[in-house]
């Protein structure tokens, strides 16, 4: 099936789901008893139809990834005209991305539309995922695609949250040269940490990542004088233009953005600026990453995780790639913590513990070591399953272990097995002789 029709079925099929669900289930998601009285909201109906066409059409897209996948390359009769065809004749390359394109499509139509319908709690649970998701794809280039191990991730997040509020407190540095300032910062300190760790593999490397992390956590715990030790540091928050997200201005002869605009005070602005941005800067993550992964530094990753012996013998100089995977993957958590530290407004140690570094670590192991989507959808997971958990406060985290417990069980490769394209054999035609 091509592309084009693949997709008008996808949109078939989600349109038929929406108007279904929203003639049989809508009167009964429109109406609710609050007290003694019943209210009505059509809006409420049109969310949970919307919600299961989406997932109908993100169904669909798994099941004909894996139809893709099954797919095996059958004997086709290659006689002595094979010697007289080209190799670009006889092979062509097959390409399982479609499926994978057409879920981030539909990720990023969901993300779009969030805010629309689930208001300011919708907002703060997408920007957590959000920051979840860089962190994850950042990790993942240094696990799933380089095959580094490294349990002190961490601490590069909180190198970008800590840059962010002292940048601004000590040398005036705004939100947006934040961003370059972190990701630098965090790229250099990761190429610092793989220098001393070059011929460590598996357990010793993670051991020293992890040592690495609790130094960071302790020195921003113990230097009072500078990062406010356990008492913390407040971070500015996000400015556009130079218009702040505030009620008063902070700097003088400041404006505040709902005073330029002459409307009404409320700090939903605030949440959806740093939404919007934050969804940009995913998506070019995730553009960049994936570029990444299929050029020549993406392939001596994969070859540096698969064998280093044989990757070195390829004449590929293995240090360069250790140190540009640490690099990249922590100049990401570095933007990330830029993000954590404007959203919050208030950073301390306590935020950059053993156990965040661990939940990145499970979101590339469930997604799937290498796999962007898998990455993508295992980060909104952790971060949307415990929020949908709240009614079940005493149980939450037993039933969010049971959950991950059972997933590694059925999908052991993780949500989104990594799937690289392959070359198959083209079909011979023969002409028809009467």
């Amino acid at each position: 099936m091509s592309s084009r029709n693949q997709l008008m079925d996808y949109i078939k099929q989600g349109l038929t789901t929406f108007f279904l669900s929203f003639i049989t289930l809508g009167p009964l998601a429109a109406w609710q008893l609050q007290g003694y009285e019943v209210s009505g909201s059509i809006l409420r109906a049109f969310r949970v139809s919307l919600a299961l066409a989406v997932l109908r059409v993100i169904i669909m897209g798994i099941n004909s990834r894996r139809q893709n996948n099954k797919r095996e390359v059958k004997g086709l009769g290659l006689h002595s005209k094979v010697g007289s065809r080209s190799l670009s004749g006889i092979f062509q390359w097959e390409n399982h991305n479609q499926g994978t394109k057409l879920l981030l499509s539909a990720a990023l139509f969901v993300a779009v539309i969030a805010p629309m319908f689930g208001g300011n709690y919708a907002l703060t649970v997408g920007i957590t995922a959000f920051i979840y998701v860089l962190l994850g794809l950042g990790l993942n280039i240094v696990v799933g695609l380089a095959g580094l191990l490294d349990l002190g991730f961490v601490a590069f997040y909180a190198v970008g949250a800590y840059s962010y509020a002292l940048g601004a407190e000590h040398l005036g540095i705004g939100f947006w040269g934040a961003i370059p300032f972190a990701a630098g910062l965090a790229a250099f300190l990761g190429c610092l940490l793989a220098f001393p760790v070059l011929r460590m593999h598996g357990d010793y490397l993670a051991i020293v990542t992890l040592g690495f992390g609790e130094i960071i956590r302790l020195i921003l715990n113990n230097w009072l004088e500078f990062t406010g030790g356990p008492n913390g540091i407040k971070a500015p928050y996000p400015s556009l233009f130079g218009l702040e997200f505030t009620r008063s201005a902070r700097i003088e002869d400041g404006t505040t953005f709902h005073e330029f605009l002459g409307i009404e005070y409320s700090s939903d602005y605030r949440y959806m600026f740093i939404y919007a941005t934050l969804l940009l800067v995913v998506a070019c993550t995730i553009f960049a990453v994936s570029k990444l992964k299929n050029m020549s530094i993406g392939r001596a990753w994969e070859a540096l995780r698969e064998d280093e012996i044989a990757c070195r013998s390829l004449g590929i100089n293995h240090v360069t790639v250790k140190l540009s995977a640490f690099a990249m993957g922590a100049s990401i958590a570095g933007v990330a913590g830029v993000f954590f530290a404007a959203y919050q407004g208030f950073i301390n140690p306590t935020s950059f513990s053993f156990f965040e570094s661990a939940l990145i670590l499970a979101i590339v192991v469930l997604g799937g070591l290498g796999s962007i989507p898998g990455v993508i959808m295992a980060a909104i997971v952790l971060t949307v399953l415990p929020e949908l958990l709240r009614q079940f406060a005493e149980y939450r985290i037993l039933i969010f272990g049971i959950s991950m417990v059972v997933m590694m069980i059925w999908k052991p490769r993780g949500m989104m097995a990594n799937v690289r394209g392959r070359l198959k054999v083209k079909p011979i035609r023969q002409s028809a002789k009467t």
